[in-house]
């Protein structure tokens, strides 16, 4: 049943908070034992300029996405969105992805620092969750899961790695492969994955 392991939370040197190469990622993501890697760095898509989305010489699925800040919450966010206006409310920011065929998931929501916003996912307009992630702490992690519980949500796992150390230290675990990032987006809008924790 298990498929494809994917790391969908991963920050390059792009965002400024960052030290990992994009060179070292691809060198240590399959030793790591991922499938695939989504680049989701802060606010952007660069990465677009200066690495090929898709399979890489190794093996590797890279798809790119985008972490993306609000003052509701941080949401990475998976479709057409390189050209993405910047410092949209988190509504607004929800609804085009929506519209736009793509799909948001809540990053961390239950950080100090711009928790998101449960109104939002009362209103329909987020329907998948960070349950584990990999710079959180077991309370966040918990309280993540809870919300899932309440919602129905779908639940997927990243390591938010800024260091190679810290690549693949949550992931998600895809029951349907993942080629390009339009499979990502219908697995994640079917729920057809789950969060994992892997073997280190």
């Amino acid at each position: 049943m298990a498929i494809m392991l994917f790391d969908i939370h991963v920050h390059t040197r792009l965002s400024p908070c960052s030290r990992m190469r994009i060179g070292e990622l691809l060198e240590h993501a399959r030793a790591r034992g991922l499938d695939g890697i989504c680049i989701t760095d802060h606010n952007l898509m660069d990465v677009r300029h200066v690495l090929t989305e898709g399979l890489q010489a190794n093996g590797l699925r890279v798809i790119f996405g985008m972490e993306y800040s609000t003052g509701q919450g941080d949401f990475l966010i998976f479709g057409p969105f390189e050209e993405m206006a910047p410092d949209l409310p988190a509504d607004r920011l929800l609804r085009t992805v929506q519209q736009s065929g793509g799909i948001a998931v809540a990053a961390h929501p239950f950080r100090k620092a711009r928790p998101v916003d449960e109104g939002l996912i009362q209103q329909g307009l987020c329907g998948a969750i960070e349950t584990c992630n990999g710079r959180n702490t077991p309370l966040e992690n918990g309280a993540a899961e809870r919300l899932r519980q309440r919602y129905e949500l779908t639940a997927c796992g990243g390591s938010d790695a800024h260091t190679v150390d810290e690549l693949g230290a949550c992931a998600t675990r895809f029951l349907a492969p993942i080629q390009t990032r339009a499979d990502l987006i219908q697995a994640l809008k079917q729920g057809q994955c789950r969060p994992e924790v892997p073997a280190r």
